[in-house]
């Protein structure tokens, strides 16, 4: 996790190459059978790193998939907070992003239907929040079949 953390401050930072390279090395070691926890966080921020949506759209798979595989108990040995459920609002809510962006509405749409579906499981503090809003631009994009980049949207482009 700590490779993971690095590689991820220094594409928050600008420089989305090296960080893309490194968390690209990272997830070699770690297979596609890795420990979960590893595989959902590596795909869930490799993704932002990406600006074309159908290579994001991969790793967002990729992380879901994981998230899919990962145990309240495995979150908890990272961190005592963490619970599986609340990874998925913003893991749908990627998907929803990424279908968006390439024009796949009904795609899209289940997507955004499956994040606000657990939005229960997000705290009612800041990055709940940020969640929260970005789902609301997300739906209203789809509303609008607009495939721009959200402003908001992480990422290289941001």
């Amino acid at each position: 996790m700590n490779a993971i953390t690095e590689a991820v401050t220094l594409g928050r930072a600008g420089d989305t190459e090296t960080a893309r390279t490194r968390l690209l090395e990272i997830w070699t070691g770690i297979g596609t059978a890795g420990d979960p926890l590893h595989r959902c966080t590596l795909a869930h921020y490799l993704a932002d790193l990406y600006d074309d949506p159908a290579q994001a759209l991969a790793w967002d798979i990729r992380a879901l998939d994981a998230a899919d595989t990962l145990s309240d108990d495995r979150a908890q040995q990272y961190h005592a907070s963490l619970q599986v459920a609340g990874f998925y609002p913003s893991l749908h809510l990627n998907l929803a992003d990424n279908y968006r962006r390439l024009g796949s509405w009904d795609a899209a749409t289940e997507q955004i239907t499956a994040a606000r579906q657990h939005t229960n499981a997000l705290p009612d503090d800041a990055y709940g929040d940020i969640i929260r809003t970005a789902l609301d631009e997300v739906a209203v994009a789809i509303t609008q079949r607009s495939t721009e980049r959200r402003p908001s949207a992480p990422g290289p482009g941001s």
